[in-house]
């Protein structure tokens, strides 16, 4: 049996790990932890690693370095249960060829649930609406009517795991797709039921707008003042992904025009400054970052063990990271 080590902190066994995880660990592997309940620094990844074949990894845990596999000789895998696993992963994994995986698939399916919601509360316009009413109005605001996702032109800005995620979950609304991916082809596009488009195009012709990009340098502030001002009047903006995509100054500007509605659950700087426009705009919504999974997230923790349990068996995997693809990630 291989030896897999958990590094992710008891604190977060219950939010990451099922008992079907365990068990189906237990199954195929002797399970060694580490014994702090928050997630492994560098030290206790030294201690922790000597015996071990694998090892699952999450958010906080440190970095597996040239110093941290040179004392783990065994180490053949790691399955992370996070998100982007760029920080966790160093040229000595690649140099040891390593094999990674990563639960961002599941991650993405509760991000893309989340923006499908605010979609379809943003296009109700149910937050002005409820304010409105709370005040003691009805219909007579400059909100009303309230409007529906079906036949609506929904542009999609990155074919990420969480953009296909909605692309999928957008299918029963009878919406018309618009993507924007410069990795994507037309003939891959239509594959996943949408119309690639350049980016200029889709932030005219859409009326909603959802960010699903990496942070990367050639993302950074993607939705610059010129890019916003292409949007219609009356459109909807989600940004589930990274506040960086968006140049957070000239939105404000945009904003307080008043001509479209915003949905911000990341923002640049996170958490916004006390005195930030976006905590009092009348149309954004700002939440904080949870998009994601939040109290259950244990079906990451059942894909990082599913994965190594096709990894040890000789099986194919469901979410290989390798190193051409660090490219696209954020």
């Amino acid at each position: 049996m291989p030896t897999i080590a958990i590094a992710i902190g008891k604190r977060y066994y219950p939010r990451m790990m099922s008992p079907a995880a365990w068990s189906a660990l237990a199954a195929f592997a002797e399970v060694i932890h580490h014994p702090g309940e928050e997630p492994a620094t560098k030290a206790d990844l030294l201690a922790l690693l000597p015996e071990a074949d694998a090892v699952i990894t999450g958010w906080d845990v440190a970095p597996l370095d040239a110093d941290v596999l040179a004392a783990a000789p065994r180490l053949r895998a790691m399955a992370h249960t996070g998100g982007s696993i760029k920080r966790f992963v160093s040229d000595a994994v690649w140099q040891r060829g390593i094999h990674v995986t990563s639960a961002a698939p599941a991650l993405a399916r509760d991000v893309a649930e989340t923006t499908l919601g605010l979609m379809l509360v943003g296009m109700k316009r149910i937050w002005p609406l409820a304010q409105h009413v709370r005040a003691g109005g009805w219909r007579e605001t400059a909100w009303w009517p309230a409007r529906e996702l079906y036949r609506k032109q929904v542009g999609i800005i990155s074919a990420s795991n969480v953009g296909r995620h909605v692309i999928d979950l957008l299918k029963p609304f009878g919406v018309h797709i618009l993507v924007y991916d410069p990795f994507l082809t037309g003939e891959q596009a239509a594959a996943l039921g949408a119309e690639k488009v350049e980016l200029d195009d889709l932030l005219q012709r859409a009326d909603v707008v959802s960010l699903h990009a990496p942070a990367k340098p050639d993302t950074y502030h993607l939705l610059d003042a010129r890019r916003l001002a292409l949007m219609k009047d009356s459109a909807l903006l989600v940004n589930t992904a990274r506040g960086s995509l968006i140049d957070e100054a000239a939105l404000i500007a945009e904003l307080s025009k008043g001509r479209f509605f915003a949905f911000l659950d990341v923002s640049d700087p996170e958490p916004p400054a006390a005195d930030s426009p976006l905590r009092r705009l009348d149309n954004v919504v700002l939440t904080p970052h949870l998009a994601g999974c939040i109290e259950d997230c244990t079906r990451l923790g059942e894909l990082a063990v599913e994965e190594l349990r096709r990894y040890f068996a000789g099986e194919p995997p469901i979410n290989q990271v390798t190193p051409d693809m660090f490219a696209r990630i954020g």
